[in-house]
């Protein structure tokens, strides 16, 4: 009888159920959580009445933040760090000395005190005052001579690692190539061409390209690759001459030397803005930026490139001298 009176109150909440169901024209679903860490779905249709079973992975919870923190552009990277090194390779050497003679003579400096004290409590040891001061002088003027040191080559090193983490910033920056339509990096052409930016409005980049042309031969020879940025946003209209002869040729020199474009203008601008904000440069002003070979910032300015010192002060990359004076590109 108790058999009977469960199987009829399983079998009217079934009906419950079904009625819920159908009112609803939801499907009913039921979780729970496996012991595979697994969340199985049974979902049940009130068109079929049939059980489906779904599984999926339970979610991971990620505390960090999917977009860049506002102080993430600031933090130095690992290449910066690694390049810092390699361009000083002395330095931590001499700060570990630094640090090393500024322990040793502020435990001088601490003895000498102790010493001074207890001969200006005894007369007896007043003959060994002026000693111990002079000592105590000796000490106190090492450790304030090597904390100097110490701190301008750490301000030294901060400055190199953070000029470093721009330029490896400015290596990750996508540009396009006019003849294959291909997006490169800025890293990418390291040690293959020298590369010139040209920031500013498109009458700046139109008036740049003019300027150039009696200089083109020169800065191709010299693997000069000029990236033209219109801040504006009105692409300047570049006009490579199409004749046959000598000119068809400075044609295809002129193609070669302004061939890229930026890609991605917004992180370009955000790069810039920054280089401006350092420089005390307005934002509005139309800038140059000079690359040498292996990437880093060769010279800067606001206006026009000087593209006849760039001719004049550049050693070819091809011929009896190449690899030779690869790192002759000016004082960085």
């Amino acid at each position: 009888m108790a058999t009977l009176v469960s199987s009829q109150g399983y079998i009217y909440h079934c009906h419950l159920s079904k009625r819920a169901v159908i009112q609803t024209k939801e499907p009913y679903s039921l979780r729970r959580l496996s012991r595979h860490n697994h969340i199985e779905t049974h979902v049940l249709s009130p068109r079929t009445w049939t059980l489906k079973i779904s599984r999926k992975h339970h979610p991971t919870v990620c505390f960090a933040a999917d977009e860049p923190s506002p102080s993430s552009s600031s933090e130095i990277s690992a290449d910066a760090r690694i390049r810092s090194e390699v361009l000083s390779p002395f330095r931590s050497v001499r700060m570990f000395f630094y640090l090393a003679f500024i322990a040793s003579a502020s435990l001088g400096g601490l003895i000498a005190t102790s010493r001074l004290i207890g001969a200006l409590a005894n007369p007896a040891r007043s003959g060994e005052v002026l000693e111990i001061v002079k000592g105590l002088g000796i000490d106190v003027g090492a450790a304030s001579l090597f904390a100097f040191l110490y701190f301008r080559e750490n301000k030294t090193k901060n400055a190199q690692m953070a000029r470093l983490s721009r330029e490896e910033n400015l290596a990750k920056l996508k540009m396009r190539v006019e003849e294959n339509n291909k997006v490169i990096s800025v890293g990418d052409l390291r040690g293959i061409a020298r590369l010139v930016i040209c920031a500013g409005p498109g009458g700046y980049i139109e008036e740049a390209f003019k300027r150039s042309r009696e200089f083109t031969q020169g800065l191709v020879e010299r693997g000069v690759v000029v990236v033209a940025y219109a801040t504006d946003g009105n692409a300047p209209v570049l006009e490579f001459d199409e004749s046959e002869g000598e000119d068809g040729e400075v044609s295809q020199s002129r193609r070669r030397l302004w061939r890229v474009a930026p890609v991605f203008v917004s992180e370009w601008e955000r790069w810039l803005d920054e280089q401006k904000k350092l420089a005390g440069v307005s934002s509005d002003s139309p800038v140059y930026l000079s690359l040498r070979l292996d990437g880093r910032v060769r010279g800067s300015g606001v206006g026009y490139p000087p593209w006849q010192a760039f001719v004049a002060q550049l050693p070819p990359v091809k011929g009896i001298w190449t690899g030779l004076l690869d790192g002759m590109d000016g004082r960085v």
